[in-house]
This record gives structure tokens, sequence and C-alpha cells, in this order.
């Protein structure tokens, strides 16, 4: 089916470019932009693109907060920083959508001024939900100061009431008026400060502040298709570089996992996944590159999940000379692929493969298989 926004329609909300446009045709676009890229190496396999639902794919919500305390907004800002509005979004699935207007009513019961971009005043920036496969909720507040903090303790309660499978709630406080999403200091407000994502039996733990993919069935299909690469050179060890819960590293087997990753809160969901899982995997909080650079010996395998950013010409580098002999990259960003691709001359893409984590975008998820060249 083709998606029809009734927000994009009236000009409201422009963040989805491709709306409106047959989703096969999306498909394609973006398999083609992908080999573009990669056209230095043609003689890799391209494997037919991993489609999404073209609704309700998306298992988390950024929404700026604006409007007034007694109405607010949950949404985007307009070109003059005013709220729009986007409860009725038909990216997130219907659990999502329903608890919206409960977040909304809390906001107002608690007092909780939005904040004002243009006046630089008021509270709460983001609202932060987040949905598992199970159903339960996370739900994350940002504010400018703890202000409100001992009000949002105090009708807590009746949002739990409201809104049953809410599991985790923390307050995250973001001083500074700049355009990031959330600050570094969290402030947990429930007992439970883990929320469980199920992706093909393997219960990832995500903490308030760990990133996880926005597309759990794509997710899911990525892992797999990882895990699948991976068993074919049964590797004794493989690195999971840039690992954030340890997705890709507690998908594959091998005797000696090391998942590497700068944020102490994801490695932490991934020892606590991983001894629950009794897997033979260790995590580690520090910066991929500096990391890997500091080994002696290379492991059989790398797995790389870099930012958009890529991971680099140091790292790239590093992988070039290592002895490496497979490289399992997954890049949410195919222009920094190539760009690393392009440093690492001496491995070839063997097989590669599109994953729509972002319909009605020109966004999506490109993974392939490096082998070194004889």
């Amino acid at each position: 089916m083709d998606v029809q926004c009734s927000y994009y329609d009236a000009g409201l909300c422009r963040s989805c470019g491709w709306m409106g446009r047959p989703y096969d045709e999306q498909l394609a676009a973006k398999q083609t932009h992908a080999r573009a890229l990669l056209a230095d190496h043609p003689d890799a396999r391209w494997l037919p693109p991993v489609a999404s639902p073209e609704a309700g794919f998306r298992n988390k919500a950024k929404m700026v907060v604006a409007g007034t305390a007694a109405h607010p907004t949950l949404g985007i800002l307009d070109a003059a920083g005013r709220g729009v509005d986007l409860q009725g979004c038909g990216l997130y699935p219907d659990e999502l959508r329903a608890a919206f207007p409960a977040v909304a009513r809390f906001v107002t019961r608690a007092a909780i001024e939005p904040y004002d971009v243009p006046a630089r005043r008021g509270e709460l920036k983001h609202v932060l939900l987040t949905r598992a496969p199970d159903g339960r909720l996370m739900l994350r507040l940002v504010l400018r100061s703890q202000e409100a903090v001992a009000r949002i303790r105090k009708h807590l309660p009746s949002l739990r009431a409201e809104l049953p499978t809410l599991a985790v709630a923390s307050v995250n406080v973001l001083p500074e008026h700049k355009a990031v999403l959330e600050g570094d200091l969290e402030i947990p407000l429930t007992e439970q400060q883990t929320l469980t994502m199920d992706v093909d039996g393997v219960a990832l733990h995500l903490r308030p502040r760990s990133f996880f993919q926005t597309n759990t069935d794509v997710t899911a299909a990525l892992y797999r298709q990882a895990a699948a690469w991976v068993q074919q050179s049964a590797p004794t060890s493989v690195w999971d570089l840039y690992c954030g819960v340890g997705g890709f590293a507690l998908h594959v087997h091998a005797a000696h996992v090391v998942g590497v990753e700068t944020s102490e809160e994801a490695v932490a969901s991934a020892r606590a996944t991983a001894a629950e899982l009794g897997r033979p995997a260790t995590f580690v909080a520090a910066d991929a590159t500096a990391w890997a650079l500091a080994q002696g010996a290379p492991p059989d395998l790398v797995v790389v999940n870099p930012p958009r950013r890529g991971i680099g010409p140091a790292l790239a580098g590093w992988l070039e000379g290592s002895g490496v002999t497979r490289v399992v990259y997954s890049s949410c960003n195919a222009v920094s692929l190539a760009r690393d691709l392009a440093a690492m001359g001496s491995f070839a893409v063997r097989e590669a493969r599109v994953f729509d984590m972002f319909p009605q975008t020109t966004h999506y998820e490109v993974a392939v298989l490096l082998e070194r060249r004889t």
C-alpha cells in the first residue's frame, strides 16, 4: 500500500520526504543509490533488499514539546519555533500513539512548562518514548533543570495507572540551549531502569541513554544477515566495534567475542544480556578506534556499526594493515561507507544488502561482507 499522511498533505510536517511515493520505487531507489556509491566493487553480489512495514514501524518517538503546560504539543517545531502536534503520526505503532495523550495529560497535571525555544524559557524540551516488542514502554522527559522533578515524582503514579505498560521512566537534564536531544544527567524515576528488546530470542537490555535501532523488524533481519556472514567463516574470535547494547555481538557465535562501545550504559546493558544468555562475550567501554589500535593480535573477523560519520581513516587504516581477513560493515550512511572502503583497498565487497530502516525517507542501512583480496 501507499501511505497517506494528513500532516504531510497539509504542509505541517515534511520529515518524510518520500511520502506518497510508491514503496517499491522507494526500495529500488535506495538499492540503486547504494550500488552507485559502491561501484568500485563491481563483483559484489547484491542480495534482495529487506523491506519494512510502510507505517507503524518506529519503536521510539522523539517528540519536541511546545505550547503551554495546559495545552502541550508533542511533535516538531515549525520555522518560527512554534509547536506542531504530531500525536497521530502514522510512523508510530498504535500502542505508542495511544500513549501520547496520556503523556500530554501528565504534563498538564504536573504543571511542567514546555520549553519555549525562541524565548529560551520553560522546562520540558523533549518526550522520548520507546516501545519494546512485548508492549512495555520507556518514558524519558528531557528538562532544562530539576525544578519539576518533585512534581513529576508526585504525579507519576497517576500516569502509571493510566499507562499500565509503562515500565521505565526517567528525567534527563539538558541545561544548555542547543540543538541536541539529551544531556549528561539521568535521574531514574522507577525502580526498573531497563527495557527488554527481544530480537529473535535475544533479550537485549536497553537502558535510558543506550542507542537502539528504530525499526525492530528490520533490525532483526540485519542481525540475522550479519550472523549468517560470520557463520560462513566460523571464526574463533570476533570484535564488534561500536557495539551499542551488543546486538551484533550477541547474535554471532564464536569462542571469543569482544564488543567495544563508548557508552558505559550500553556496555552495562550488553553485559547483563550476555550474563543472562551465558554467552562468552566481553564488553568494553572505550573508543573503538583507540581500543583496536592498542591491541596486539587481531581477531579473525571484525564487525563495525559506526555512526553516520563512518569508521574514519584511522580505523580504516588499521583494518587495512591488520591481517583481518573478513569484515562485516553495517552502515547508516552509504556515503561514508564508500569513503571508508576507498581507504581499505585490500578488501573486496563480496556481498551487500540494503535494509530499509526508514521508509518514506531517503535514509537506509546497508550492510556489506568484506573479504581480503588474495
